[in-house]
């Protein structure tokens, strides 16, 4: 995000636990128990079964597992599989039409150590002895139909390409399982709609995969944002840059048979998969080290299932041909590939955007006094195909700025304008402003108040990575790459600050020191950081053992606020794409789950019809 000097980076650490050590000593914290949840957190490993998820995010453990069923175990199924906690779920089948994907399901991925420590496999999650072992207690199936007629399976992980995240979840919820999705949550709007009025038909637990609704570090950057730390909150920048560039794209893998390509320039068919086998099976035959060789027996046979996707009869399961780009596209490359083509997914906003636009509102939906999720008002986008070949719809820039409504700061009871400037950072006494006895006022009494978001995704140049900042009237949080949180005291990144609570607010003070350790910084040394993936299967085992449809924190009312974001974005990149500006004004009818209005032209009738969901 920010290119901060490593001392800059140490401070903004320092500064961001000194302050929830303040907080967890404030009149703020004290609704929640925080300093008792936080000591339990740094004793998790006291009582069995009792997760840091359970400490933080209020569940407890479960005493039967619940029995699932993961379709789809490609990048990110295999990345879910390796997040399960096994006290919360048994995976007892699986279910994809790639062998590389079910070979990896149970191996893990060792294209590198880190593809490996993401995706561990199912052998080396549950200590199965070997494939052998593992494939006694969890059964293959091709067709996710099969799945749905088990009646050992619970509960299914979907983790498929977007476009059939709707179809399978509906098939799901009316075969009476329960259900956690990858997000986004659906390819349209009326899909979204569909699900969720499904889910409650059915009384079925439906839960989408934003992880940060589960991520300990945003948990503890909302409160500190909800403790007015920032002071008014003005503008939130956010951004995923990868270095991702033709011929070296991770959503354009090696196809796992002879295309055309031009060597040496030749126009020749290449199978660069086969040929990385090749080159794998021989550096094999050459090795002396035993870990290194161990490592190329693992990629020898993880590449060697990949090989075989090539029989895979991609068309039998809803994959097409098309033309792009002079070239036939066939099913399999659809399959292979769906990220970079519309009828499959959707694009950057869909994959990336929708992550950090969910993180944006959770900040601002932080702000508000009814507890609602904010919704924007307003968003300007444009995008394209910038630097990429004619080898995909799916943009490879995107830029976008959001409005979304200021929520409002009440004036501290009984203040005066010292305790107004403590408050918010500042005060104009010609104009009287903050107005002590009003505070600021909110969007629907001065239109002018907004929070403007700018998100940009691009290929091409990696620089900054992917994170938040969020910037107020007295500091600024910057969120990098779910990993850290850094404090700083405006703009100034150099300076260790202390924080102080008064009648006026916390207020970050050069002078102040801290009030001894943090218990929050004790909680986060205990354990690596956690991404949310592990917590959100938790508390989705534990909603469902427990009957509470209604308690995760992403369910289907909540991801559909993201799908309308990330997909009204779409619309408005391609308005302005056709030359008809990139302006898209929201309305609140399409995040209403019972209302049959969406941004994206889709139709719930029609969806409902074409996926037989049985809605009336």
């Amino acid at each position: 995000m920010n290119q901060l000097t490593p001392e800059e980076r140490e401070t903004g650490k320092e500064n961001f636990y000194a302050a929830l050590g303040a907080f967890d000593q404030s009149p703020a914290a004290e609704p929640f128990k925080r300093r008792d949840f936080l000591k339990g957190v740094i004793g998790v490993g006291a009582a069995a079964g009792m997760t840091t998820g359970c400490k933080y995010f209020g569940y407890s453990p479960i005493a039967d597992p619940l029995r699932v069923a993961v379709i789809g175990t490609g990048d990110e199924g295999s990345v879910l599989i390796g997040a399960i906690n096994p006290d919360y779920v048994k995976v007892v089948s699986i279910c994809d039409i790639r062998p590389y994907n079910v070979h990896r399901a149970f191996h893990g991925d060792w294209a590198s150590d880190a593809a490996a420590a993401a995706r561990p496999g199912l052998i080396a999650k549950y200590g199965y002895a070997d494939e052998k072992a593992a494939k006694k207690e969890i059964k293959i199936e091709s067709d996710y139909r099969k799945v749905l007629e088990d009646p050992d399976v619970e509960a299914i992980i979907i983790a498929l390409p977007l476009f059939l995240h709707a179809p399978v979840a509906i098939d799901a919820l009316k075969a009476g399982k329960h259900v956690l999705t990858e997000k986004l949550m659906a390819h349209n709007v009326a899909q979204c709609k569909l699900m969720g009025r499904l889910a409650k038909k059915e009384n079925k637990v439906l839960t989408v995969g934003h992880q940060r609704h589960y991520s300990v570090l945003y948990d503890n950057a909302v409160n500190l944002i909800k403790w007015g730390l920032l002071g008014e909150i003005h503008h939130i920048r956010a951004q995923w840059h990868r270095g991702n560039l033709p011929g070296n794209d991770s959503w354009q893998q090696p196809l796992p048979f002879p295309v055309e390509a031009v060597i040496n320039g030749q126009k020749v068919q290449v199978n660069f998969v086969a040929d990385k086998l090749k080159e794998l099976k021989d550096k094999r035959n050459k090795e002396k080290d035993p870990s290194r060789a161990r490592m190329l027996d693992r990629q020898v046979a993880q590449w060697e299932a990949w090989v075989k996707d090539e029989k895979v009869e991609a068309a039998k399961y809803g994959y097409e041909k098309f033309n792009l780009g002079g070239r036939e596209r066939t099913p399999l490359e659809e399959l292979c590939r769906w990220r970079l083509f519309k009828r499959t997914g959707g694009g950057l906003m869909a994959e990336l955007g929708s992550h950090q636009l969910d993180a944006s509102s959770i900040f601002v939906s932080a702000l508000r006094k009814d507890g609602k999720k904010a919704h924007p008002l307003s968003v300007h986008a444009t995008g394209g195909r910038h630097t990429f070949p004619d080898d995909r719809h799916a943009e490879d820039h995107v830029y976008c700025t959001f409005e979304f409504p200021g929520p409002g700061y009440d004036a501290p009871e009984g203040a005066n304008e010292n305790a107004i400037e403590k408050k918010f950072g500042y005060y104009d006494p010609e104009m009287n402003y903050p107005d002590p006895k009003k505070g600021i006022p909110a969007f629907d009494k001065d239109p002018h108040k907004r929070i403007v978001v700018t998100y940009s995704s691009i290929m091409g140049n990696g620089w900054g990575g992917y994170g938040e900042t969020v910037m107020g009237s007295k500091g600024t949080l910057i969120l990098d790459k779910e990993q850290e949180v850094l404090l700083f005291k405006e703009s100034d990144a150099s300076t260790k600050i202390g924080v102080k609570d008064d009648k006026g607010g916390p207020t970050m003070d050069t002078q102040a020191s801290g009030k001894g350790p943090s218990l929050a910084k004790a909680a986060a040394d205990s354990g690596p950081v956690s991404r949310g993936y592990t917590e959100e299967i938790e508390h989705w085992a534990w909603c469902i053992r427990n009957n509470a449809p209604d308690q995760p924190r992403c369910r289907a009312e909540v991801a559909l606020g993201d799908a309308v974001i990330a997909l009204a974005c779409n619309v408005a990149i391609e308005n302005s794409f056709q030359g008809k500006g990139g302006y898209l004004k929201f309305e609140e009818g399409w995040y209403d789950i019972d209302k049959d209005e969406t941004p994206d032209g889709s139709s719930v009738k029609e969806e409902n019809e074409k996926l037989k969901a049985g809605l009336a």
